[in-house]
């Protein structure tokens, strides 16, 4: 799959680094169609060769061999036609007419329409990839499109994430085809080549999320995001607690512990049912509770955290800190701050409605 499905642009321009490499390299097109038209030189040899009684060497006079056979295929299928050894009976004439010619034409439209087309295409996808990589920068990175890497960008795009503004990246090509048709660009291969990442440009990403099915390709991962940007916030999910210290060693700015979590909203539910309910319904977005961040409003500066209606606010982050409701220094709200609140979920927007119909479907 080479392009974006269904309104994957960016900045107008139709955005083909869904793969960074074609599903069919150039050079194997080219290798392949080459092969097809020996295919078509070689019959036109044998349909001559096999009536070689019909056809005369003007030059030679000592009729046709299987090497003159496959000169006059030659200069034939590539019209250069010199002349000296022709058809002369009628019908290696109207073969010649009815089969030879079709296949001429077939010869030509497969070596030099196809190179011609190839080329083309691959210009002008090197030219659209390298303007998409121009014009990307301040983006979010999601690396593995399994069920947490989907959960997690619909999670972004609820928190008002522009589209075009998350690029995927997952070994698996039906990932990768889904990530396309959810709106995003994407590409296929290992997230631990730098290469790779270099080409979704992951020294000017914003932040960078790993939600990979193993701690160790998710460690080295980290490791490798880490060493080509310094700066992103890169937020790893890992599967067992006891590989949280390696993860943020490694460079990680939050680690999520998916066990974890899970093993606490069974204890939360264990102990009270609806305990379990509110927690996971704000953790599950498009209904019900969520939590949100946002920038405070002009008309929110200056009052208390609990002035702000339709929202619980339950931390502010001001100067780069998290200071949580209780905390003596958020008693009220200022210029720049942050709020975290809970929230009534937003419904899905129309496109997000269609994207979740076709996946029922």
């Amino acid at each position: 799959m080479e392009k974006l499905q269904k309104g994957a642009t960016v900045g107008g321009i139709l955005s083909t680094v869904s793969l960074p490499r074609l599903a069919v390299s150039p050079f194997r097109e080219l290798a392949r169609r080459g092969l097809l038209a020996l295919g078509l030189l070689l019959a036109t040899t044998l349909l001559v060769w096999f009536d070689r009684g019909s056809y005369v060497d003007n030059v030679g006079q000592d009729g046709v061999s299987f090497v003159d056979a496959l000169y006059y295929a030659t200069v034939t299928v590539t019209t250069t036609g010199y002349g000296d050894i022709t058809p002369l009976s009628q019908h290696a004439r109207l073969l010649s007419a009815l089969v030879i010619t079709p296949l001429r034409i077939a010869f030509l439209v497969v070596l030099v329409g196809t190179t011609i087309e190839v080329l083309a295409n691959q210009g002008s996808r090197a030219i659209k990839d390298s303007i998409w990589r121009k014009k990307l920068r301040n983006h979010v990175i999601v690396i593995g499109y399994g069920a947490k890497g989907r959960s997690a960008v619909n999670t972004l795009r609820r928190q008002g994430e522009k589209p075009d503004r998350i690029v995927v990246i997952d070994e698996n090509p039906t990932a990768v085809s889904e990530a396309n048709y959810d709106g995003y660009a994407a590409f296929q291969g290992d997230a631990t080549r730098r290469s790779l990442l270099r080409r979704a440009e992951v020294s000017k990403a914003r932040q960078v999320i790993i939600s990979l099915d193993r701690d160790d390709a998710s460690i080295l991962t980290t490791l490798t995001v880490r060493q080509l940007n310094p700066t992103a916030g890169v937020i790893v999910s890992v599967r067992e607690q006891e590989n949280v210290p390696l993860v943020r060693q490694s460079g990680a700015s939050a680690v999520v512990t998916s066990s974890e979590t899970v093993g606490r909203l069974l204890g939360l539910s264990a102990v009270g049912p609806e305990l379990g309910t509110i927690m996971q319904d704000m953790l599950t977005g498009a209904e019900g509770l969520e939590v949100h961040q946002r920038l405070a409003t002009a008309d929110e500066v200056g009052q208390p955290p609990s002035a702000v209606t339709g929202e619980r606010v339950i931390g502010i982050i001001r100067n780069g800190t998290l200071r949580r409701f209780y905390d003596k220094t958020a008693t009220r709200v200022e210029i720049g701050d942050e709020l975290i609140v809970v929230r009534r979920a937003q419904p899905p927007s129309p496109r997000d409605k269609d994207v979740l119909r076709w996946r029922d479907d």
